[in-house]
């Protein structure tokens, strides 16, 4: 049996992630280990972190090192890296499994946004599938990937935003990163708030502009002043 271990980056997201951690606890195969690495340095977060008896690590504000720092730690088969607001399938780890018996060295789930959903979302989510295909998934669809590949081509970048990018693009490079049919349900409250287009624009206005060699740190200030308007 594959030994999977949760990665979990958190900022002031205490009760999504008292959330993500209920439902890890209940799935069907039980994940090897479970870090939770608090960049608030949050007391809440810590006592969250007690009550499910998951590992809790401090770091600086800044998600690609938060993953970086929790890689180097883990100690599982496969490294599995989830939003704290994600809401999962049914039987995940099993999912990551069949996967890797065939091959994969890595992969990502399904890209749907949970409850409530309006029409947009029955656009974006075909959408969102065909860019990932040719382009790079972004972590809120929980990418796995083999612990010792991982370390061998670099991990994640150590920036903000867009830390992913690189580490995708290595693997695919290095093997079968494959796309899974089971979804993960990715918080639907930003598009409501801002409008679905409009936050589906913006997003896109970062990628592009990631594209043309922005610096992600300048990048992320656009992102986050977005996210908690």
């Amino acid at each position: 049996m594959l030994k999977f271990s949760v990665v979990i980056p958190c900022y002031h997201d205490e009760e999504k992630l008292a959330n993500l951690l209920a439902q890890l606890c209940s799935l069907p195969c039980k994940p090897y280990e479970i870090i939770v690495v608090d960049a608030a340095n949050s007391d809440a977060c810590a006592q969250i972190c007690i009550q499910f008896q998951v590992w809790r690590i401090v770091s600086e504000p800044c998600r690609g090192q938060q993953l970086r720092i929790a890689a180097t730690q883990a100690t599982g088969d496969v490294l599995w890296f989830l939003h704290a607001d994600a809401q999962l399938s049914t039987d995940p780890l099993a999912a990551m499994a069949n996967a890797l018996a065939q091959g994969a060295l890595g992969g990502y789930f399904r890209f749907r946004f949970a409850a409530p959903r309006d029409w947009p979302a029955w656009i974006l989510e075909p959408a969102i599938a065909l860019r990932c295909r040719f382009g790079v998934p972004y972590g809120d669809q929980g990418i796995f990937i083999v612990r010792s590949i991982y370390h061998q081509i670099g991990g994640h970048a150590p920036w903000p935003l867009f830390e992913e990018v690189p580490l995708v693009r290595a693997v695919r490079q290095a093997g079968k990163f494959v796309p899974l049919a089971e979804p993960i349900f990715v918080d639907s409250r930003c598009w409501q708030r801002d409008g679905w287009w409009q936050r589906t624009w913006h997003n896109r206005c970062l990628a592009l502009n990631f594209a043309r060699g922005v610096a992600p740190q300048q990048l992320a200030s656009r992102y986050h002043s977005k996210k908690d308007a």
